[in-house]
């Protein structure tokens, strides 16, 4: 739940419409003042390349609630006003590391995208309602043809969330780390010996249009692969790729329940899905109709948002999200209890997310967030710790 409120805190400040949600802002820990105004966190470039490293600490203060970037020091610096056209942003940019090398800046209590790009400054501007992100699915956006990634966390007084993200692209590889107090190091976002190139390659060989979601510069460089809900968008995919899916589980649950336990530590809190005039409704215990549902499309599904909108509730947010994990893993027709947390069962049919089964099929210990709710049972890239020493972000090799 953590990694997702977080991407909608950057939404609200311009973010792309697909981030989903990390963090609710936690109450602190008796022990919060553990936590510092700062933390270190040391940048590794293991990238093999020899392009200059931008690196940019953007977000929202927690203490004010202001939008800005933090420089080296962690200071932070609110950013002015924007305008209609948007105006040009200050230069957030810090020196990254040099091929082979590593450097420590300081990161301050924020909920923050830490992007980097190698050979050019990302382009940024102000709009009167606050940062432009950049939005690459736009052939006109400026940081089209620059290479480049993020990382979000979020650090408060109850300690420090902080992940890979593929959520809205998969392009540089990167890991994330956190040191505890006992001096061990939790890390993950790493991809296999030759991982980088085998998810576009597996892109490539998969029918259906999922090579157009690759993004090359003019001269044939490979930069990104959209995901499939920009995908959609570009048109790249068609609207109608999940459509055959969609439709068995409608037909499925007409005639049987979809059981869903939102909570792991609420194994007696149950909702009860059917399919009755084209709408899943779900059912509590009792009998009464919580929540209802119609039949999504491909959008709503890689989205997790429209028709599998997840408010930040105790019921209509579970269930969605829950749904949501079950159309993107391919779980509801083989597992009528859901969730499905076993990762075993997952991307089994012959349609289903093919772009978030080869991204964790890739990954050296099987975690990502190659979708908005790829936290359901615990299969995300992230690291956590309510006393952090120190956090680590490694731009790892592309071959």
């Amino acid at each position: 739940m953590l990694a997702r409120l977080k991407r909608q805190l950057l939404a609200a400040a311009g973010a792309s419409a697909l981030l989903g949600a990390l963090l609710t802002l936690a109450t602190p820990s008796p022990a919060s003042g553990a936590v510092p105004a700062t933390i270190p966190l040391k940048l590794t470039n293991n990238s093999g390349r020899a392009d200059a490293v931008y690196v940019y600490n953007l977000g929202t203060n927690l203490a004010t609630g202001q939008q800005g970037w933090a420089d080296a020091s962690g200071t932070f610096h609110a950013w002015p006003a924007g305008g209609n056209p948007p105006t040009p942003a200050p230069d957030a940019s810090i020196p990254g590391p040099a091929a082979g090398q590593s450097t420590t800046i300081r990161i301050p209590k924020f909920s923050s995208r830490i992007y980097f790009s190698y050979g050019q400054k990302l382009v940024f501007r102000l709009t009167t309602g606050g940062l432009v992100q950049p939005a690459v699915q736009n052939p006109s956006d400026p940081n089209r043809n620059i290479l480049f990634n993020w990382s979000e966390y979020t650090l408060n007084d109850s300690g420090l969330w902080l992940n890979s993200t593929q959520v809205d692209m998969f392009s540089a590889p990167y890991a994330v780390g956190v040191q505890r107090a006992d001096g061990s190091v939790a890390n993950t976002g790493h991809l296999k010996s030759g991982g980088y190139n085998a998810v576009f390659n597996g892109l490539r060989g998969q029918s259906g249009g999922w090579g157009g979601l690759i993004q090359t510069r003019p001269d044939g460089t490979v930069l990104r692969a959209l995901s499939p809900a920009y995908g959609l968008e570009t048109g790249a995919l068609p609207a109608s790729v999940l459509d055959d899916y969609i439709n068995r589980v409608w037909q499925k649950y007409a005639t049987t329940t979809l059981t869903v336990t939102p909570f792991a530590d609420q194994p007696g809190t149950r909702y009860y899905g059917r399919v009755s005039g084209g709408v899943m409704n779900f059912t509590n215990s009792s009998g009464a109709t919580v929540t209802s549902f119609q039949k999504p499309d491909a959008s709503s599904v890689f989205g997790c948002h429209r028709l599998l909108d997840a408010p930040n509730d105790l019921v209509r947010g579970p269930i969605s999200r829950t749904l949501c994990a079950g159309f993107n893993r391919s779980t509801l027709l083989t597992n009528p209890n859901q969730p499905d947390t076993s990762s075993a069962g997952f991307y089994k049919d012959a349609v289903t997310n093919h772009y978030a089964r080869l991204i964790h099929a890739q990954m050296a210990d099987g975690k990502a967030y190659a979708f908005a709710f790829d936290d359901v049972g615990h299969h995300e890239s992230l690291v956590h710790d309510g006393n952090p020493q120190q956090a680590y972000l490694t731009l790892d090799p592309f071959s």
